[in-house]
């Protein structure tokens, strides 16, 4: 019987899951304060030109609004440009929540002895306070932007939240709400499953990739089931 359960529980995947907008109601708040840093740069960009970006590390999302203004700038002008977000954010991060089911899913896999790690295109300290939102465990493994090379829609960021685990990234699933997650999830050849959560519709994020798409992670957990996740390691 133990052997059993053992053999079932080896099967269950690993979940790699993004955070703004996947797990935490914050995309909103990330946009206005990009607004903010690229008005302090003498830079208009309406929010829905920012909105399509989010999800990339802040480099990349940088050098893609900028590209679309016709603005160049330096790598320093750039690290200003972060450094100015990051400020904004601090501000409004009082706004922030868990999204509906979010706390209630990663209790739920806990519970199931469910493998599962984060993985965000944020640093650590502006991620912080969501994980403590969240009461993300210390033994679950955080990957930030300054723990890889490339951040998404580069694999980088999943394959080492899976390395984490000690799980294959071919048996592990993306949970994202973005379509750079989806694509970075294809990329690291991983299933895709997304979330309508962060602003995407969802057709989008099934032309990225998304195996499955669900509302927010509550509708996530009721639907465990059909991405391979099934609770009670005695179900057949």
């Amino acid at each position: 019987m133990k052997m059993e359960k053992a053999r079932q529980q080896s099967r269950r995947p690993a979940i790699l899951f993004d955070l703004d907008g996947t797990l935490i109601d914050s995309v909103y708040q990330h946009v206005l304060a990009w607004r903010e840093a690229l008005e302090r740069a003498g830079i208009e960009l309406a929010v829905w030109r920012i909105h399509r970006r989010i999800g990339m590390s802040g480099g990349l999302l940088v050098n893609a609004l900028l590209r679309e203004t016709g603005h160049e700038i330096t790598d320093s002008d750039a690290q200003q440009l972060m450094k100015w977000h990051a400020e904004a954010y601090t501000r409004l991060v009082g706004q922030v929540r868990p999204l509906p089911g979010a706390v209630e899913l990663l209790a739920h896999l806990s519970a199931e002895k469910v493998k599962y790690a984060i993985a965000t295109s944020g640093m650590l300290a502006g991620a912080r306070p969501s994980l403590e939102m969240l009461k993300v465990g210390k033994n679950v493994p955080v990957i930030t932007r300054d723990q890889v090379r490339h951040a998404k829609p580069d694999p980088d960021l999943f394959l080492a939240a899976a390395d984490a685990l000690g799980a294959s990234i071919h048996d592990s699933i993306v949970v994202g709400d973005s379509v750079w997650d989806l694509l970075a999830a294809q990329r690291a050849r991983a299933l895709g499953v997304g979330l309508a959560s962060g602003g995407y519709g969802r057709e989008e994020l099934e032309r990225a990739g998304a195996y499955r798409t669900y509302d927010d992670p509550r509708d996530l957990m009721e639907h465990l089931d059909e991405v391979g996740v099934r609770s009670g390691l005695g179900e057949e």
